[in-house]
């Protein structure tokens, strides 16, 4: 099971036309997303239970500050201590079920470009931060998803409350 935090829907629909301009058009099914946890055993009621209690706070807002490419592609960077403090509450709840990848540090990002040479990503980094300003993005609540190795299947949504 992966774990995403859901944005507002116009930095959705924003991060989605960036991954449709950016991103290789036959590896783009998935919308932008913020991925919490990449591999959590969705036959542990630990997680599922403790979902509604995690998000029973204000929504969160995400500073995005920047951009960065990472070899095949690029992203942008979202930065929430309220977030880092969130994620490592469920690290601390969840950490005899976390694989080491979902144990480390959490570094939120939205990925806009994939899959591509390191030359097309450090141009698209290029492109996208000649008219960069930062920016705040809401979120809205908590999603979980079933890996299909490929597509991913949406499993349910906890909204944060307002």
């Amino acid at each position: 099971m992966i774990l995403t935090l859901q944005m507002e829907d116009s930095a959705q629909a924003y991060f989605n036309a960036l991954r449709k301009a950016h991103f290789p058009a036959h590896a783009n099914y998935l919308d932008a997303h913020i991925t919490l946890f990449y591999k959590l055993p969705d036959e542990q009621p630990i997680i599922a239970d403790a979902l509604p209690e995690l998000v029973r706070r204000p929504p969160l807002l995400l500073d995005v500050r920047g951009i960065f490419s990472f070899g095949s592609g690029c992203a942008y960077t979202a930065h929430s201590d309220e977030l880092l403090q969130l994620h490592g509450k469920m690290q601390q709840l969840w950490r005899q079920f976390l694989p080491k990848k979902d144990q480390q540090p959490l570094h939120p990002h939205i990925t806009v470009q994939n899959k591509v040479t390191a030359f097309k990503a450090a141009r698209t980094k290029e492109l996208l931060l000649e008219n960069f300003s930062p920016f705040q993005v809401k979120t809205t609540g908590l999603h979980t998803w079933k890996y299909l190795h490929g597509p991913w299947k949406p499993l349910a949504f906890y909204p944060f409350s307002e």
